[in-house]
């Protein structure tokens, strides 16, 4: 009945098979487990190997991406749900997968989230980047995430119906980090498929370098850039992210090339204080501000 899908990239996944086979057990339905490693170093893969191995396990030879990856799913799962997973998260409940049937059987929805949490201790200065904006930004119980459910969509814990994946789809011009998810729900959105919270979350376990953290989200203003031309510069998509609206309101201002200017003067001392881990997420949100502003100039932007 579900496939569960878990992507690997540069990252241990024993902790989440050491709870996974014990969770569908516990659940009385068919299921399997697919691995696909994202050509992560040797390293890594040595390390799975013997874990991955006991389950379907794909070894890719070129790094395809975040979006081609979850596309890829589809050639190998033989279930009609997929379940997909992040490879950094940790199963904390027993009753992981008999939520999610639960809920399909109570609402028949195409796409349910789970949500997540972060390991409550305080991570190393050098390390506390991504853990403050896990705290303060992805941590969201249902009830505020039904709010806006495509706003809160998270490819890191959530089933969908394979013909869902069949017929939206990740688009695949989305290589690397960030706002693939974005993207994806929008798609969901234009396609009227609906997308339901619920609070069964998993555990978010992976620390990451503060410098590592600032640049994949430099690379996810880049990637917002491209998309902003995908969709032909869509308002509600616009709207519907707080770093655009900003943008938008500074270009209708006419302050976007003056700030833009500030911006390079501002942006190295705003990378060297969050690299250290000094400063809180408004910070982070000013440095990607200004990414957006010098590498984006959106030409298009608001012309609907």
């Amino acid at each position: 009945m579900i496939s569960v899908c878990i992507p690997i990239y540069n990252c241990r996944v024993t902790a989440l098979l050491k709870e996974l086979p014990a969770v569908i057990r516990a659940s009385g339905v068919k299921a399997e487990i697919i691995l696909i490693d994202d050509r992560s170093s040797d390293e890594y893969r040595e390390y799975n190997s013997q874990a991955c191995n006991e389950h379907k396990y794909i070894l890719l030879e070129k790094n395809i991406g975040r979006s081609r990856i979850r596309n890829l799913f589809l050639k190998y799962a033989e279930y009609p749900y997929l379940l997909f997973l992040d490879c950094d998260s940790i199963i904390t409940s027993p009753d992981f997968l008999i939520n999610y049937i639960r809920e399909l059987r109570r609402t028949g929805s195409p796409v349910i989230c789970g949500g997540l949490t972060n390991d409550t201790s305080v991570p190393p200065r050098k390390e506390r980047l991504r853990w403050k904006y896990g705290i303060s930004r992805e941590e969201n119980p249902a009830s505020l995430r039904n709010l806006d459910p495509y706003g809160f969509f998270r490819t890191n814990n959530f089933i969908t119906d394979r013909n869902v994946l069949e017929n939206i789809g990740f688009d695949e011009r989305i290589s690397g980090y960030g706002y693939e998810d974005t993207l994806f729900a929008y798609r969901l959105k234009k396609g009227g498929i609906t997308v339901m919270h619920i609070d069964n979350p998993v555990l978010h376990c992976c620390r990451e370098r503060n410098r590592e953290f600032l640049d994949k989200s430099k690379n996810g203003v880049s990637n917002l850039v491209a998309i902003m031309e995908y969709i032909d510069y869509d308002k509600e998509f616009i709207n519907g992210i707080k770093l655009l609206r900003t943008h938008s309101k500074l270009r209708q201002w006419r302050l976007q090339s003056v700030l833009a200017l500030l911006s390079g003067i501002t942006q190295p001392g705003l990378k060297v204080l969050l690299a250290r881990g000094f400063g809180g997420l408004w910070m982070l949100d000013l440095y990607k501000l200004g990414v957006l502003l010098r590498t984006g100039r959106m030409k298009n932007n608001g012309r609907r």
